[in-house]
């Protein structure tokens, strides 16, 4: 029977280490080409052309060079065996990532407004996209590498911190990368997971006319949107588009196709605040190909809600009771 020692790894650790760190070398340096093909063909050829004036190329690449800079100055360090070093200088640059990635939004918009208007630049995209060496990408496709690149980072990292033993050099100095690399990692998806809501706010107010829909997405967090049927307690069943935030359940009516200034849009008729809300499900638990029916209870109104889609209803379910559990938290 093979017996460990408190600090001494086994032959299968110091293997998978010896592999992590054959992989994150090939990875790296792959990585590297990448942003050193959009560093050269675009923002090289960019600055000495002058098809973009510097704050519109500013908007477009954010800290591109700066990372690409980075990259170059851990990529010898790897290859030479110094890990816990190299690693150790590379996160003096993540803040370079948070920066990427909050200005990575402004850089899709800044992309697609100069493909739209800029001619000269439209021609030159498509010109340097056309290169072998670019394998068929286009620069949409480039332009998030670094933040993809940054997951690489913390799963290559948090596996080489694991299987490198107390006793290595390089112990302490990957164990602080790894958390480092993690958090830097948590605040991007953060700003990203913001950004995405920003953009579904922007769309839901576009959709919502009449003063009542004046600033009634601020600040919220949109969950999902979609038709359901208004169950009335004398009548037939009405259609109502329905917005779900975190916060409020707000129900809206299109306005009449022939409306000469509002066409396409809602108007909004009731918010329901879900911290008030008691939800059931009145049927629609089996499955089947019959629909359901929610029933949603406040202090001054009951409402129930229908559809003849199951998985639908289902999804609604579980976005409403996501929603008031996040009121009472």
């Amino acid at each position: 029977m093979e017996i460990h020692y408190p600090g001494v790894r086994s032959p299968v650790q110091e293997q998978r280490a010896r592999w992590e760190r054959k992989r994150a070398c090939t990875t790296e340096r792959r990585y590297q080409e990448q942003l050193g093909l959009v560093a050269t063909y675009f923002l090289g050829i960019l600055k000495a052309k002058g098809t973009l004036r510097p704050p519109e190329r500013q908007a477009l690449f954010g800290s591109w060079e700066l990372i690409y800079g980075a990259s170059q100055e851990l990529l010898p360090y790897l290859e030479g065996g110094c890990w816990g070093q190299g690693l150790e200088g590379f996160c003096r640059h993540l803040e370079l990532y948070n920066q990427f990635a909050a200005n990575s939004e402004r850089s899709q918009t800044t992309l697609q407004e100069q493909l739209k208007k800029n001619k000269g630049f439209r021609r030159f995209v498509r010109l340097q996209e056309s290169r072998p060496e670019f394998g068929g990408l286009q620069l949409q496709d480039l332009l998030p590498l670094p933040l993809q690149w940054l997951q690489q980072y913390e799963n290559l990292v948090v596996v080489l911190a694991e299987n490198t033993g107390p006793n290595s050099p390089d112990h302490q100095q990957l164990t602080r990368a790894a958390r480092l690399i993690s958090e830097t990692a948590q605040r991007v998806h953060t700003i990203g997971q913001k950004q995405k809501n920003d953009q579904h706010l922007r769309r839901v107010q576009a959709l919502l006319s009449g003063r009542q829909a004046k600033g009634l997405t601020s600040g919220r967090w949109f969950l999902r949107q979609g038709w359901l049927l208004v169950v009335p307690s004398h009548g037939e069943p009405r259609p109502r588009m329905f917005f779900l935030f975190t916060d409020v359940l707000l129900m809206a009516k299109p306005r009449p196709p022939l409306h000469l200034l509002q066409s396409g849009t809602f108007a909004c008729k009731t918010l329901y605040p879900m911290a008030q809300c008691q939800l059931s499900r009145v049927f629609g638990h089996s499955g089947g190909p019959c629909g359901g029916l929610l029933s949603l209870s406040f202090p001054h109104e009951k409402l129930l809600l229908m559809s003849t889609d199951q998985e639908e209803l289902s999804r609604w379910y579980h976005s409403l009771t996501w929603a008031i559990s996040s009121q009472k938290n």
